[in-house]
C-alpha cells in the first residue's frame, strides 16, 4: 500500500546513535524494541540491565487509505522495521537476545489467505458513517449493555471491533479477502516469527471484542463471524527466530507496555496517572466490572499481559491546557512558553480556593467527541494577571482529573499515586494534585522511554528477576511546596 513514500528523521531528534561501545572488543548482549507511536517511530537497543544501549527515532509522512483518508504507511514501516534490524543484526559491537514491539492501540492489519496485507492501515480517528454506527446500536447494543460487557464506551474506530463491523458493512469485497485480522504490535512480531497470534493487551483495549465478566469473545464477535478471524490468544512468547536462539516477543500495547514498569517494581498498591494530550489513569488492583455510570464517565478497562484488568478512566486534558494556555498567553501579552516559568504559588492556589463555582466550563473535555472548545467568552479580565488566571486554570482541571482519579480508586485499597508524562514536570498540577488528594502519596515519575521498557521487560529472562532500582526517577510530594521564584 505503499505511495513511494521515504523515510525521514525527525526535525529535532538525534540521528542513529550508539550509546556504549563493546569495551573490551566483546559483544554487548542487546534486546532490540520498536516503539511504534502514532507520530514517532521509535528503535532502542537496551542491555541486561535495561540501559539503553542505542536509540533511533523517525517520521513517516502519512499517506491516504482509499476514503483519502490520512493513514500510516504500513509497507514503510514494515522496511524500516526489517531494515533497521538487518543493519543492527551486522552490527559487530551488538549480541541481539531478543526482540519486542510496542505500538499504538485500536489499529489492526488486515491479511487475505496467503498472509498479505489487503487493506490499509485505517486510522483509528476515522469516521464510521452514523448508519453504521446505528444498525450496530439496535443490534447489539441498544441499552449500553454491549458496552457494559465490554467495557468499552462505544467509540467508532477507536473500537477495533467496529472497524470489522465497518468492513463488512461498508467494504464487502474487501472483506470478503479477510483471512485474518490482527493487532499491528503483533502484526510487526509476524514479520519475524512467522506465526499469527493475538495477546490480552491489544484485544483489551477498548476493542469492544471482549467480555470481561466471562473471560473470552464476545457473543457479538461470533454472530458477526469475527471471531475466526483473530489468531490464538497466546499468553508466553514461544516463539525463537527461525536458525537462532533470539526470543521473539509477542508484541504490547503501549499504554500497557508504559505500566509494566511499575507493576514490576512495586508490591504495594497504586495508579497510574498517564497525562499528555489524553490523561490516562490506571489501577491494575482494580478489577470490578465496569456500571452504566463509569462508562457515561468515560471509563474503561484494559488488560494486562496476563489477562488480569486494569481500570482506567480518560481526560482530554492536554489538549485543553493547550488550547487554553494560547488564550491566556494572547489576553496577557506574553509568549506561549510563559507558564514554564512559573511555580506553585499558595497564595494565588488559596485565592482560587474561594471560588466556589467554575470559571471554566469544560464541554469538551467531559464530552471529548463534541467540538475542543472550552467556554470562550469567559472574561478573563476578572484575573489581576497571568499568573493568577494560571493557578486558576490549573485548580480547576486538577478537579476534574481527581474525579477521574476517584472513579477507578472506587472501594480499592491505592494510596499511591504515580505521575508521568506531560505534566510531570508541572510543579504547580502536581501540588494543586497533593492539596486535592492529601490523604494519597503523589509520585512524580520521570521515565520517557515507558512503553519501549515494558517491551524490554515483557521478554525479560526471568519474571520475578527485579527491575534495577535507577530505571525510574521518582519525586515524592506529601504536602505542597510553596516555591516562589528568585
Amino acid at each position: 500500500m505503499s505511495t513511494g513514500n521515504t523515510i525521514e528523521t525527525l526535525n529535532n531528534s538525534p540521528a542513529p546513535v550508539p550509546i556504549l561501545s563493546g569495551g573490551d572488543g566483546g559483544k554487548i548482549p542487546v534486546m532490540a524494541i520498536f516503539d511504534i507511536g502514532k507520530t514517532n517511530k521509535k528503535f532502542f537497543l537496551f542491555d541486561e540491565n535495561l540501559k539503553e544501549v542505542y536509540h533511533e527515532y523517525i517520521s513517516f509522512k502519512e499517506i491516504t487509505d482509499d476514503d483519502d483518508f490520512p493513514c500510516d504507511d504500513l509497507q514503510l514501516i514494515e522496511q524500516w522495521v526489517l531494515k533497521t534490524y538487518d543493519a543492527i543484526a551486522l552490527n559487530e559491537k551488538y549480541e541481539i537476545t531478543a526482540i519486542n514491539f510496542s505500538a499504538y492501540g485500536a489499529t489492526m492489519v488486515h491479511l487475505d489467505k496467503e498472509l498479505k496485507p489487503v487493506a490499509h492501515l485505517y486510522n483509528y480517528t476515522k469516521i464510521i458513517p452514523e448508519n453504521i454506527l446505528q444498525k450496530f446500536k439496535l443490534s447489539y447494543n441498544p441499552e449500553g449493555k454491549w458496552s457494559e460487557e465490554t467495557a468499552s464506551p462505544q467509540l467508532g474506530m477507536l473500537n477495533a471491533g467496529l472497524q470489522l463491523y465497518w468492513l463488512k458493512n461498508d467494504k464487502p469485497a474487501l472483506f470478503a479477502k479477510i483471512k485474518y485480522s490482527v493487532f499491528l504490535p503483533q502484526y510487526l512480531s509476524y514479520l519475524f516469527s512467522k506465526v499469527l497470534l493475538t495477546e490480552y493487551t491489544g484485544i483489551g483495549c477498548h476493542t469492544g471484542m471482549w467480555n470481561f465478566e466471562f473471560n473470552h469473545f464476545h457473543q457479538w464477535m461470533y454472530a458477526e463471524g469475527f471471531a475466526e478471524l483473530i489468531p490464538p490468544i497466546h499468553l508466553k512468547e514461544v516463539v525463537k527466530l527461525p536458525g537462532s536462539n533470539i526470543v521473539i516477543g509477542m508484541g504490547i500495547h503501549d499504554s500497557s507496555a508504559a505500566l509494566l514498569p511499575y507493576i514490576s517494581g512495586n508490591t504495594a498498591p497504586f495508579i497510574l496517572l498517564s497525562t499528555g494530550t489524553w490523561s490516562i489513569c490506571l489501577n491494575p488492583f482494580n478489577d470490578t466490572i465496569l456500571s452504566q455510570y463509569e462508562l457515561k464517565q468515560d471509563c474503561l478497562c484494559y488488560l494486562q499481559p496476563n489477562g488480569q484488568k486494569v481500570k482506567a478512566s480518560r481526560l482530554f486534558l492536554g489538549n485543553e491546557y493547550n488550547s487554553w494556555i494560547k488564550k491566556l498567553s494572547l489576553f496577557f501579552g506574553v509568549n506561549d512558553a510563559y507558564h514554564k516559568k512559573l511555580f506553585f504559588d499558595k497564595a494565588l492556589y488559596e485565592k482560587a480556593e474561594r471560588v466556589l463555582s467554575p470559571l471554566f466550563h469544560w464541554s469538551s473535555i467531559v464530552h471529548p467527541n463534541n467540538e475542543i472548545t472550552g467556554l470562550s467568552n469567559i472574561n478573563l479580565s476578572w484575573f489581576d494577571s497571568y499568573e493568577e488566571a494560571y493557578h486558576h486554570l490549573l485548580k480547576e482541571l486538577v478537579e476534574l482529573q481527581v474525579e477521574k482519579i476517584r472513579l477507578v480508586v472506587n472501594n480499592s485499597s491505592v494510596k499511591r499515586i504515580f505521575v508521568d508524562g506531560g505534566f510531570v514536570d508541572n510543579g504547580i498540577f502536581i501540588n494543586i494534585l497533593c492539596q486535592k488528594l492529601p490523604d494519597f502519596e503523589i509520585i512524580a515519575s520521570s521515565m520517557p522511554l515507558g512503553s519501549a521498557i515494558g517491551a524490554a521487560l515483557a521478554i525479560r529472562k526471568g519474571d520475578s528477576e527485579p527491575i534495577p532500582v535507577d530505571l525510574i526517577e521518582l519525586e515524592l510530594y506529601t504536602v505542597p511546596k510553596e516555591v516562589i521564584p528568585s
